[in-house]
């Protein structure tokens, strides 16, 4: 047969045979141990950390999306951040996307600075010769992240893993706000993709995940040691839920990304805002980037205010579709105030040196009807700028 185009595959990944009762859904199997048939007859299944059968149908149905072989779901995105750098020896060196989301700054940073010596540099991953730059002896991988979080910079994926590839270095792609339907980073030269499933893949704001997928044996064989290991697993419930919203991920984002597209073109040059990121928009500087490397500019536009914090909070309180919250992702839309939020746990010199600051909110589009969402923005904009 031919190889299944991308709804397809949402539809029917992970949908294996159940030989219980054969259900058409892979069922929720919490048990921790299974039973063992004898010592010579070893099952697929023995102990739920090590492997699940609900949670092992959602790995395989995230890694057919994202053109892998593996995949091992993970109890949050930040966990499987956590897990990515168990492949690391101690003291390493990792050169990062500048931009990157606030809780993966807080994990470098914070913890495994100064509990196992990592080293961090954030710079503009597509000019060459800054990376060239702050090379040293023990840099170890390349963190990707591509849209960023969340002024949606973009990384030419292709371009840094060849690089990275000269170098001997692993690479790492947070693909959470693309997702597969997006872009498929494995397929462009990327060691391992990164996904906060609790966003678009579950998209129902209802659970909380992560996954690692590589199409790599060898990265495969580590990634599952270091899980089986540090136990860095998602629950056989969470996998049911993710794997249960994997099913519509193509029709959400047909529907999201297109709503985005007419959001951010509502919003351009509307009075009351400074700046509209958006990749999908010809102002945005990596447009072009975006026509070669992604199917759609994505489901999240960015906007930054004119006037301070003051006037953001007043915006917000005229807001009747758009849920003040964190996260991003669901079918509901949503708006999050990136300094206090998202990035929070940054200082704020650190956020505004990287363009983040009280008046910049990310939102998220959800399945709404476009015109409401634009409606509900405008009357809100139309009244701080009269």
């Amino acid at each position: 047969m031919k190889k299944p185009h991308f709804s397809t595959l949402a539809v029917h990944g992970g949908n294996h045979t159940d030989t219980g009762h054969n259900a058409v859904f892979p069922p929720i199997y919490t048990a921790s141990s299974f039973i063992q048939t004898g010592l010579s007859h070893p099952s697929d299944f023995g102990y739920s950390r090590v492997a699940n059968p609900t949670r092992y149908a959602y790995e395989s149905a995230l890694a057919a999306l994202e053109q892998g072989t593996y995949a091992t779901a993970t109890a949050s995105g930040m966990a499987a951040t956590a897990l990515a750098l168990e492949l690391l020896p101690a003291g390493s060196h990792i050169v990062a996307m500048r931009g990157v989301y606030g809780g993966t700054h807080r994990l470098f940073e914070k913890l495994r600075a100064q509990n196992n010596g990592l080293t961090v540099d954030y710079v503009d991953l597509n000019d060459l010769e800054a990376v060239t730059a702050v090379l040293t002896s023990n840099t170890a991988m390349i963190w990707i992240e591509t849209p960023t979080n969340p002024l949606l910079e973009l990384v030419d994926i292709q371009a840094i893993s060849q690089f990275a590839k000269q170098h001997q270095l692993l690479t790492c792609v947070d693909n959470t706000f693309a997702t597969a339907w997006n872009q498929t980073p494995l397929t462009l030269g990327a060691d391992i993709v990164m996904l906060s499933t609790s966003k678009y893949i579950g998209g129902h704001s209802d659970m909380i995940g992560g996954a690692l997928i590589t199409a790599d044996e060898a990265l495969a064989k580590k990634i599952d040691f270091a899980k089986t290991t540090v136990g860095a697993i998602a629950s056989p419930f969470d996998a049911y839920l993710a794997l249960r919203g994997l099913k519509t991920l193509d029709l959400r984002m047909h529907r999201q990304c297109d709503n985005a597209q007419q959001v951010a073109q509502a919003l351009e040059g509307h009075p009351a805002i400074e700046a509209v990121f958006y990749p999908g928009l010809s102002s945005h500087p990596q447009h072009a980037l975006c026509q070669r490397q992604m199917r759609s500019g994505g489901a999240v536009v960015t906007i930054q205010l004119k006037g301070t914090r003051v006037e953001s909070e007043r915006f917000l309180g005229r807001l009747h579709y758009f849920i003040l919250a964190e996260s991003l992702g669901g079918v509901e839309s949503m708006i999050n105030h990136s300094a206090s939020m998202s990035h929070g746990s940054m200082r704020a010199d650190a956020r505004e040196a990287m363009g983040v600051f009280d008046t910049t909110f990310r939102l998220s589009v959800g399945i709404e009807d476009s015109r409401d969402l634009i409606d509900d923005l405008l009357q809100a904009l139309d009244q701080e700028a009269s």
